[in-house]
């Protein structure tokens, strides 16, 4: 019945939210770098903020350093999407908000200085690639609850190392917001506000659960992810673009753009990929090592061989 209850409640915020963002012209308009042709409105992944808050009133005395931190990189990444704030600004926030969650994961406690900026350096970086990833429509809301599902999968049959219900939010969450995202033309786009709170959410749990286990091997139910963002950002490097700048470079930009493949059926596939890939993972007991390149090694050659035949000129310019 609760379950029942917070999807009804996230779908009236939902609709809420459109009619705030239509007063106040909160949408996204498309130009030459975009994946759509028509205005829509931006910020509709404010729900998982709104979840996060649902999280607070279920666990107050656990979650509360976690999902405010989820409220200080979503709202900062709110105010981006409307005015684009700098990039040290940006940054800052961002720090402030990743401290709560070394806060609430204890990891000023478990770890030495230097990989606790290690930790720093590799959680931005990783809010920021998924930011990155959210491009089309439906891709967001796929990869991120088949993600989830995954971590879910785990706290029951492998090890319980948190509450269902700080899973079971964000899935309901990212369900919701599918229904209005997922279709050819979306009724709304996450937005940064979207895309970094549940990037932040998502590394929360991967952490909380390698920390626990020890095991980094479940930083790959990120792997699809970070091999298109790692590897984008290598190319534009190369090709010496500012990879802060809009572009239409990533693999599933190329395919849903230059090959005019449907948005749905990239963001579909992209997270049945990464599906797959989890149910590797969780069963495989090889090594770290062995288990990466196993994962990695073929999304990179699909990636290097394919890339090329995908693009044009005018998509490097």
């Amino acid at each position: 019945m609760m379950y029942l209850i917070l999807t009804i409640l996230f779908f009236v915020a939902m609709l809420a939210y459109f009619g705030i963002a239509r007063r106040f012209n909160i949408i996204d308009k498309p130009n030459e770098r975009s994946s759509h042709q028509t205005v829509t409105i931006r910020g509709g992944g404010i729900i998982f903020l709104v979840a996060a808050i649902a999280a607070v009133v279920l666990y107050p005395q656990t979650f509360w350093p976690a999902a405010l931190g989820m409220g200080i990189i979503g709202g900062v990444s709110f105010v981006d999407d409307m005015y684009s704030l700098p990039n040290k600004v940006r940054v800052l926030f961002h720090f402030t908000a990743v401290t709560l969650m070394f806060y609430y994961l204890a990891a000023f406690s478990l770890f030495p200085v230097y990989v606790v900026a290690a930790l720093y350096i590799l959680v931005i970086g990783i809010i920021n690639a998924y930011n990155f990833m959210d491009g089309i429509n439906g891709i967001t809301g796929c990869y991120s609850l088949v993600t989830l599902a995954a971590l879910q999968y785990v706290n029951y049959r492998e090890v319980s190392f948190i509450e269902t219900d700080i899973i079971w939010l964000p899935m309901l969450a990212s369900a919701v917001f599918l229904v209005f995202n997922f279709r050819k033309k979306a009724l709304c786009f996450a937005g940064d506000v979207g895309s970094v709170t549940i990037a932040f959410w998502i590394i929360t749990l991967l952490l909380k659960l390698i920390f626990i286990t020890g095991d980094w091997k479940y930083l790959l139910f990120l792997a699809v992810y970070g091999v298109d963002a790692s590897l984008t950002i290598i190319h534009r490097l190369l090709l010496k673009q500012n990879i802060f700048k809009a572009h239409r470079l990533h693999f599933y930009q190329l395919l849903a753009n230059e090959r005019k493949l449907p948005h749905r059926a990239v963001a579909a596939g992209y997270g049945l990929c990464q599906l797959l890939l989890n149910a590797f993972i969780i069963n495989n007991q090889a090594s770290l090592l062995w288990t990466l390149l196993t994962v990695c090694a073929p999304l990179i050659l699909i990636y290097v061989l394919i890339k090329p035949a995908l693009m044009n000129t005018k998509t490097i310019g």
